[in-house]
């Protein structure tokens, strides 16, 4: 979900969170800690899909989706992250349609996207393939006309007056209270249903952040007492990794990656909304991993992006922030520590903001291009090369010196087997004259399945990937 305009200029500090984060007091440290999360097997070489079921498919709907599970499959798709599927409120609707973040109703399936059998057939025809699914969940708050406003009014937050509140400028939303025990038990009860139900494998939490870290905390072992799950928070908060959640946000390396863009003159959106962002280099991307290395607890992991449906319908498609950057960013945040991320059409290059609250008559065509096939080697690379395993047992991070403030170098190993990254972040051709040449012998080159030798020099966002 994303806030208004003003609140968003604050998200393009250096390293810092995205807006919805900046309301958090200062985060404490757990890089002394483990975390206590139990990730589930198939969570450390996963590939996460976030579904626009409202503009994804001709149909938009869950049938027309689930006629691409195949097609996702074959890419290399593991979770299958479905953005809410609830009833949208009325009340205060925004646009046409409203946004999929202002829930009627927590265990109900919006008509616009078909039944609840309909649901259950996605999330078996999924699992049959070999796929996992989460859904979107939104606990902050609830739609305008949620029926718990009338039957449970003691369940929101109010102001001096008595007012409901409403988050930000969400005005289709009231937001929950979480200091009342009959509410949480409710919230819960929702969140268990889904689990038991339909058989879901876990969710996305919007807004994660601004709900109790308690709350989670007694959210995870109830629903793994069910199956064990997978979450992602929608925040940049260390603490949510410690006892609750499998993954969070990597909102300050997407910060960075638009901010080097930027400053190398590839961002053709932060100059169309004059945005102010740091002057950055390579360097910030080591930087901002070994900060990370000290917020969170050992095998807490982050999502890395280079588009979502937020950054899509409100800061940019990939192409309008990243320009030429784009395959780069997209390497780095497939071979970064963490969890990769692909959002619907950007495994055809599709290079179109969504409409939020209405009908785009614009769709992505699936046919398979020259994006599908490099997103395809990079799904293939996380599944078959450990040392980009995310979780406590996630491959080694080392940095290696490349004597240039515009090339980043790092290696990934973990038992034997190894990947090395080589990216000249900047616009400019750029000799390479590493201080100690890395040793590539035995290794091959992922995309070309060449033996694996040094470039002399690197073009313009051009990058180097081998493996081992």
């Amino acid at each position: 979900m994303k806030l208004a305009a003003g609140a968003l200029a604050a998200s393009m500090l250096l390293g810092g969170l995205n807006a919805q984060a900046k309301k958090q007091p200062a985060e404490k440290h757990f890089g002394d800690k483990t975390t206590s999360v139990k990730n589930a097997d198939w969570m450390k070489n996963a590939v996460i899909y976030e579904i626009n079921l409202r503009q994804g498919t001709p149909e938009r709907n869950l049938k027309g989706m689930q006629l691409q599970l195949p097609r996702l499959k074959d890419l290399g798709v593991d979770i299958l992250w479905l953005m809410p599927v609830h009833p949208i409120s009325e009340k205060n609707r925004k646009g046409t349609l409203g946004s999929y973040y202002a829930v009627a109703d927590y265990k109900k399936v919006n008509p616009e996207f078909g039944t609840m059998d309909d649901f259950k057939e996605f999330v078996r025809t999924a699992h049959n393939l070999g796929m996992k699914v989460i859904i979107d969940e939104v606990c902050n708050h609830s739609g305008g006309d949620n029926g718990w406003i009338e039957s449970n009014p003691d369940f929101y937050v109010r102001d001096k007056k008595g007012n409901l509140v409403s988050p930000y400028d969400w005005t289709d939303t009231y937001k929950l209270d979480y200091s009342n025990p009959k509410m949480r038990e409710a919230m819960l009860d929702a969140l268990l249903f889904w689990v038991k139900e339909a058989d879901i494998d876990g969710y996305r939490f919007d807004v994660a952040g601004e709900v109790p870290t308690s709350f989670w905390d007694e959210l995870r072992p109830r629903l793994d007492a069910v199956k064990p799950v997978f979450m992602l928070a929608e925040a940049s908060k260390p603490e949510l990794t410690v006892n609750a959640f499998d993954a969070d946000y990597n909102w300050p390396m997407k910060d960075v990656f638009n901010a080097i863009a930027a400053t190398k003159g590839a961002n053709e959106y932060a100059v169309k909304k004059g945005q102010n962002l740091p002057k950055l280099d390579a360097t910030a991307i080591p930087e901002l991993v070994a900060r990370q290395a000290k917020q969170y607890p050992k095998g807490g992991v982050s999502m890395n992006m280079i588009t979502n449906h937020d950054l899509n319908s409100w800061e940019g498609t990939e192409f309008e922030r990243l320009g030429p950057a784009t395959g780069a960013f997209a390497v780095l945040s497939y071979t970064l520590p963490g969890m990769p991320m692909m959002y619907t059409g950007q495994e055809v290059g599709f290079n179109h903001p969504f409409e939020f609250f209405e009908l785009d008559t614009v769709q992505p065509d699936y046919t398979a291009n020259q994006f599908t096939a490099f997103y395809r080697m990079l799904n293939a690379l996380k599944h078959s090369n450990p040392a980009l395993d995310a979780g406590i047992d996630g491959g080694s991070f080392e940095v290696i010196p490349a004597g240039d403030s515009d090339i980043l170098a790092f290696e990934r190993a973990k038992d034997g087997r190894k990947v090395i990254v080589v990216a000249n972040l900047s616009g400019e051709a750029k000799k390479l004259a590493f201080p100690v040449t890395p040793d590539v012998a035995g290794m091959t080159d992922w995309f070309t399945g060449r033996s694996a030798a040094i470039p002399a020099a690197l073009q313009p966002w051009e990058y180097f990937l081998v493996v081992k």
